[in-house]
């Protein structure tokens, strides 16, 4: 038999769906300001969203909003806002910029790969694994975003190298952490996605003259990540409880 809530804990719920809603409207506030070639903003909002896509998952959880709303699934709404905001304005960007080649041949490769990876990426049903993790490299090219326009000062060849490496590493069966839901060295994971969020605030702020010391610290997230990965993946064995 299906618990009954109270009016109240249903407000909260639908509360929950509306900050998750919200990620569209900032979606639009970024697409409007690639538009309109405002990298600075565009990458903003996206920040925004990212923000809202890491914490209203805690929301959910805390209010049983699963348990309260039955028949609303709150993913969907999360999975459209995520395509939109972690591939779709990204790819927008990227070829709105000077990121990728002049040659329209290369640039739309790199658009390709960013979409057709994203798009297969989110076809997998194993993309979170049972553990918790990031099965493959997750759609995070907003987050590329920043460090392709902010921090990398590569030519734009060597950008279209690393578009397409990205893109491959979305299906190599490695455990990239879930910062919000790994359970081992879930502190650590935070407390690094949260460097990283100042970092992209930071860069917006500072830009075009992003300082030694934010750049550093991006690229030692990236630093921390990638071991963290190799760990979980090849070297860490987790305990087994004998029962």
């Amino acid at each position: 038999m299906q618990k009954k809530y109270s009016a109240t804990a249903k407000l909260r719920a639908w509360a929950v769906h509306l900050f998750t809603a919200t990620g569209a409207v900032f979606a639009f506030m970024a697409l409007l300001a690639v538009h309109e070639n405002d990298f600075k903003m565009a990458t903003l909002w996206l920040a925004v969203t990212i923000f809202i896509d890491g914490i209203d998952g805690t929301f959910a959880r805390y209010f049983k909003v699963k348990e309260v709303l039955p028949h609303f699934d709150g993913n969907s709404i999360d999975h459209v806002i995520d395509y939109l905001t972690y591939a779709i304005i990204p790819a927008f960007f990227f070829y709105e910029t000077n990121i990728l080649p002049e040659a329209p041949a290369l640039k739309w490769l790199g658009i390709i790969v960013i979409l057709l990876s994203s798009t297969y990426y989110y076809g997998k049903t194993t993309y979170v694994t049972e553990d918790l993790h990031f099965e493959g490299f997750p759609v995070l090219w907003n987050l590329m975003v920043f460090y392709f326009y902010f921090i990398f000062d590569y030519s734009t060849y060597i950008n279209l190298v690393l578009i397409v490496i990205i893109g491959v590493l979305h299906f190599l069966p490695w455990k990239y952490p879930y910062p919000s839901q790994t359970r081992e060295f879930r502190w650590l994971n935070i407390l690094a996605s949260a460097i990283c969020f100042i970092c992209v605030l930071l860069a917006i702020w500072q830009a075009p003259d992003v300082q030694s010391w934010v750049v550093f610290l991006a690229y030692a997230v990236i630093l921390y990540f990638a071991a963290m990965t190799i760990y979980k993946t090849f070297i860490y064995k987790p305990t087994r409880i004998l029962m």
